[in-house]
């Protein structure tokens, strides 16, 4: 019986001890890495919604493109730099668009007058989970690329009514980051950002649905600390 409790108690404090060492192994390996946070703000510019199609009761209508104007664009990142391989590093990052959809005549591919759709407001929560970004370091300067798999999160509001929806899509971004001190640097930047948005039972009408391609540009600056 003491063997035994002597048994699980050394069983105990080894793998206690094999967690504690890869805790400290990850902890050391991250913190050679160069990480960062930032902060970014700017203005999104969309693109027309294109391959509209609204379905309801079986049927599914094609639509035309639907124009929005541009809006106040924010939002924030977190990354690292890899040690071993300076140029190239993972970021993650998050940041809102509310675009304004403009009142537009809605009509079907045939060219029939459907409606008039009243203006509306899209809200667009974009998370990039894992950018791969690359870099070239160039004294203080540091010209950069990224591209990752981006969720959309959607609240499409036209009057009293709104729906919830989004989708998967395509983030892109391309940079200059310039390095004012070893932990702070300002960049300006440019996004370009693609997805397939579906909001389900569409302003409350079950069984109505709405899909939209969107397409964004963003123009941003921001500011970060390189720890």
């Amino acid at each position: 019986m003491e063997t035994l409790i002597l048994g699980k108690w050394m069983t105990a404090r080894l793998s206690a001890f094999a967690l504690l060492s890869l805790l400290l192994a990850l902890t050391s390996s991250l913190a050679k890495a160069e990480m960062y946070v930032a902060g970014q703000v700017g203005v999104n510019i969309p693109q027309s919604l294109t391959n509209v199609e609204f379905s309801r009761e079986g049927s599914t209508f094609d639509e035309n493109d639907q124009l929005l104007r541009s809006s106040l664009m924010y939002g924030a990142k977190l990354g690292y730099y890899f040690e071993s391989l300076k140029w190239l590093g993972v970021e993650t990052e998050v940041f809102k668009t509310t675009p304004y959809l403009k009142q537009q005549h809605v009509t079907t591919l045939g060219g029939i007058n459907f409606l008039t759709a009243p203006g509306g407001h899209l809200n667009v929560w974009t998370w990039a989970p894992a950018n791969i970004v690359v870099r070239h370091q160039m004294g203080a300067f540091e010209p950069y690329a990224g591209i990752g798999l981006g969720f959309n999160f959607s609240r499409f509001s036209v009057g009293d009514g709104a729906s919830s929806g989004g989708g998967p899509g395509l983030n892109t971004q391309l940079g200059l980051r310039y390095r004012m001190t070893t932990h702070l640097a300002v960049f300006g930047e440019w996004k370009f950002n693609h997805a397939r948005l579906k909001y389900d039972d569409f302003m409350g009408f079950e069984g109505h649905e709405l899909s939209v391609n969107y397409n964004a540009h963003n123009f941003v600056f921001g500011v970060a600390y390189h720890f």
